[in-house]
């Protein structure tokens, strides 16, 4: 598809739009002490149906069309922003906890992980309000998408918080972080099962699942994608670090001795061309590699990581979020009824079941409480949830909607208790675990 001069002209005036109001809406946001992430996603809200489109419709489709090359682009972008979002999260994930520590952090990752995920698919069983399911979605692909959306949590939202909060190096931002760690890992993988799981045509499944003539749904595809997620990560975390080494110390490299960068990058695409061959969504693939580039501590692999994560946040990232922002049509595509419901019902759920692990574990109320409202911010894995269901078609808009402004409003709750908590001169926990 050959891009047409005015094409290009409306793609470029789409791409700095979105960059624009991602970034400084972004700014203002962390200037208020709230997470970016909220001002990127409400920058393209104002680009969407929501604000533009719904004052100027004419304009805003004449910008962001809803055909021709200029979305075909924009979507690729989109897809890069989203693995190389993924990427960044993997390679973030090495957080340490002291040994006291220990109790409170298995209490609260059993608790605060499992008990939402069963009572979120307890609710599906008898909750099934109309218009919230997608074409694709499978009786169990939706099961796992609603029950994950239930107990998802966010690592890098709640770490920007205790960031400008000047609490990362406390016990109670070690917990946090671990049960979190713990908790993206878990809901990755079985976010990664549902997907897989979502309804395809037999002439639409490609890789191994099209050579072993894998059925698109039943028993033997819920075996298979089962497995093929865990395997994937499993093989790739006892074998990945081992051969990226070797790779980086391997005489013949030349594209490592060319750009490091590059390298790490072309890895990337690597394990998500393995996973897509072996019907593992592409995010998934992404994330294990990230965790797979973070276990070399070489110097200059790791000025590689924090030079890919730079501009993925200069440009990919903030785009990626603006185009969350961009899709949202809270006028037309919209159930104000049950977002109330299901917010509540979320937030409830969170809320108990980490306070209820955090308790079992011998934290005092007040810890337990602020522990409670932490685990609780959505932030930007429930963003990924919301908008790789709505690609996969497992979830319909309105579910698309629900799930964002969840993410946002759980996050932005969290970031005020905190600091309510810690400009008032409030401990957040005792760092020897003692009553709070």
């Amino acid at each position: 598809m050959k891009l047409a001069p005015e094409d290009i002209t409306r793609l470029l005036l789409a791409l700095a739009l979105l960059l624009s109001a991602a970034h400084a809406l972004g700014y203002v946001f962390t200037r208020l002490g709230q997470p970016r992430v909220i001002g990127e996603i409400l920058g393209g809200l104002v680009l969407g149906p929501t604000g533009l489109g719904a004052i100027f419709p004419g304009l805003a489709a004449s910008i962001f069309p809803p055909g021709g090359p200029v979305p075909v682009v924009l979507d690729a972008t989109y897809q890069l922003g989203l693995l190389l979002l993924m990427f960044s999260a993997g390679a973030e994930i090495r957080a340490a906890f002291h040994q006291g520590e220990r109790r409170t952090v298995t209490s609260v990752t059993i608790a605060g992980t499992v008990l939402p995920l069963l009572l979120g698919a307890g609710l599906f069983s008898f909750w099934r309000p109309e218009g919230i399911r997608g074409p694709a979605a499978t009786e169990m692909s939706f099961l796992l998408v609603f029950a994950v959306a239930v107990a998802v949590t966010s690592i890098p939202v709640i770490s920007r918080i205790m960031f400008d909060l000047g609490v990362l190096e406390t016990s109670f931002a070690r917990i946090v972080l671990t049960v979190a760690v713990v908790e993206d890992v878990i809901l990755y993988v079985l976010l990664a099962i549902a997907l897989g799981l979502a309804s395809h045509a037999p002439d639409a499944l490609h890789g191994l699942p099209a050579l072993v003539r894998l059925e698109p749904s039943g028993v033997a595809a819920v075996v298979y994608h089962v497995g093929a997620t865990l395997g994937f990560l499993a093989l790739s975390l006892a074998a990945g670090p081992w051969l990226y080494r070797r790779a980086l110390k391997f005489r013949y490299n030349v594209l490592k001795r060319g750009s490091a960068i590059a390298f790490q990058l072309v890895f990337m695409f690597v394990a998500v061309v393995a996973a897509v061959f072996l019907g593992v969504v592409a995010l998934f693939g992404a994330f294990v590699a990230g965790i797979v580039v973070a276990s070399s501590s070489a110097k200059g692999a790791a000025r590689a990581r924090e030079d890919i994560k730079s501009f993925s946040f200069a440009f990919f990232i903030p785009v990626y979020f603006g185009i969350v922002g961009l899709r949202l049509d809270l006028i037309r595509e919209f159930d104000l009824l049950f977002f109330a419901g299901f917010f509540g019902f979320a937030c409830a759920v969170k809320w108990a079941s980490v306070y209820l692990g955090a308790r079992l574990a011998g934290e005092g109320r007040a810890a337990s409480t602020n522990l409670a409202f932490a685990l609780n911010a959505r932030g930007g894995p429930g963003i990924v949830l919301a908008s790789v269901a709505l690609d996969a078609r497992i979830i319909s808009e309105p579910f698309y909607s629900t799930l964002v402004l969840l993410a946002i409003l759980t996050s932005l709750l969290a970031g005020a208790w905190l600091e309510r908590v810690v400009r008032s001169g409030g401990c957040l926990r005792q760092e020897r675990g003692a009553a709070a």
